[in-house]
């Protein structure tokens, strides 16, 4: 008889948990990795640009191009990358105007007559 009772109270419990489950909605919690595809691209850009930044032309429109993409990639998140680009454009920027004002005083007195 104890059998019996034993085994009627483990499908009761066992009907309870499955009333219980079907009554609970189950909840799926997904988190989802964001990006920042304008703010990476820009980094991309701008580290391309350090190395080729010597290249007259070339150089120049992809450090112009780093600095706008990490520009805008700052005003979404994650900004970690977009903050890296725009740093490093800026240095780049930096170097360039310094190159082209020792170009150009090496210029300006090279032409100069001499006395």
């Amino acid at each position: 008889m104890e059998e019996n009772t034993t085994s009627t109270q483990e499908q009761s419990v066992s009907q309870e948990q499955q009333t219980a489950k079907e009554n609970n909605p189950t909840i799926i919690i997904q988190n989802s990795s964001k990006s920042n595809g304008i703010g990476t691209a820009g980094f991309v850009l701008a580290l391309i640009a350090v190395f080729l930044g010597w290249v007259p032309v070339l150089g120049w429109i992809i450090w112009l191009l780093g600095l706008v993409l990490s520009g805008v990639g700052v005003t979404k998140t994650p900004k970690g990358l977009a903050i890296a680009g725009l740093v490093l454009s800026l240095i780049g920027l930096v170097i360039l105007i310094l190159l082209a004002t020792v170009f150009a005083t090496a210029a300006a007195v090279s032409s100069m007559p001499v006395q």
